[in-house]
């Protein structure tokens, strides 16, 4: 639990960082959370999170922030954009915010990064410890970000955790489950005996309290993988919404086109969380696809014709 007298900032409070935010401050902590439009809809407020404004790839922006704290949570977004956005917001953000961790006093600083960084393609296992090698721009770009608070706390300015999230989904958030609905989702047979890729996911609650937990008992340096406890094959999950919704199971993808271009749409691998539940006590409150699914899928079933956002392929949240 977190203590009363703790000051916490996350940088980039979006969709992960305003649950995380909000569990914090339900425990007491004073948390401040920067976004670029500040507070319009009064959402952070809600949560008990007082709102900045400003720009992580200003650092004027970051030097008006008041105070120091102890603990800055980094879970900022590219806004699905490029290589050269990844290299200003990722990047450059990271650079800003260990330059500015100088000057404070900032007991730890915890990042979020993604799962996107390892590259596999034979559907093996994967922990913090497998090679992250990612062949495009974008995944070297966050390892090159990694590297730079990695090395931040090898110097010892600051004690850093880097948390690699897979593909998050919970309310308000959609992708594969919204193309399923709307009968745009295709089956992928070219992996897993005909059953496509593997899908590492975690719901949105389960990021906020695994960043709450390598906050408070993360070992400085360290990587940690937040996945849920089960990997599955693309074409099992769209059987398993078929079966859960009775809508048709979505037919396979033209073999004619070309391969995805979203960030884990060439990859197959399963991401292992064992570091994070043994080391820190952690336990996913949806452990599996199923169990995170069931409010979406009982809403749908209940009212076929909405749409209940769902799923989401990636770990970054909009700042």
């Amino acid at each position: 639990m977190v203590m009363a007298s703790m000051r916490i900032l996350i940088v980039g409070c979006g969709y992960v960082g305003l649950a995380l935010g909000g569990r914090l401050s339900s425990s007491g902590a004073e948390v401040l959370g920067l976004r670029r439009q500040g507070d319009p809809d009064g959402a952070l407020a809600a949560a008990g999170i007082r709102a900045v404004r400003g720009d992580l790839t200003r650092p004027e922006d970051l030097e008006a922030i008041p105070g120091d704290f102890d603990a800055v949570v980094c879970a900022v977004s590219s806004s699905r954009g490029g290589a050269e956005v990844y290299r200003e917001v990722y990047l450059g953000g990271a650079k800003n915010l260990v330059a500015w961790a100088r000057h404070r006093r900032v007991g730890r600083l915890v990042s979020v990064s993604s799962t996107s960084v390892y590259s596999q393609t034979d559907g093996s296992w994967v922990t913090e410890d497998s090679p992250a090698e990612p062949p495009g721009q974008t995944g070297q770009l966050l390892v090159a970000t990694e590297a730079v608070f990695t090395e931040a706390d090898r110097s010892g300015l600051v004690s850093t955790q880097i948390v690699r999230v897979g593909g998050i989904y919970g309310p308000g958030r959609g992708h594969l489950f919204q193309q399923f609905v709307a009968g745009q989702a295709r089956r992928d047979p070219s992996q897993g005996q005909g059953q496509g890729r593997w899908i590492n996911m975690i719901h949105r609650d389960d990021v906020a309290s695994a960043l709450e937990a390598v906050m408070l008992r993360g070992e400085g340096g360290r990587i940690y993988n937040a996945v849920d406890d089960e990997p599955v094959l693309q074409g099992r999950f769209l059987q398993f919404l078929a079966d859960q919704t009775g809508l048709p199971l979505p037919p396979p993808a033209d073999p004619t086109e070309g391969p995805s271009t979203r960030k884990r749409g060439t990859t197959h691998k399963r991401v292992s969380n064992r570091r994070l539940r043994e080391e820190l006590g952690w336990n996913p409150r949806f452990p599996t696809y199923r169990e995170g699914y069931a409010a979406a899928i009982a809403a749908l079933v209940a009212n076929p014709g909405a749409v209940s956002p769902s799923s989401a392929e990636g770990p970054m949240m909009a700042p």
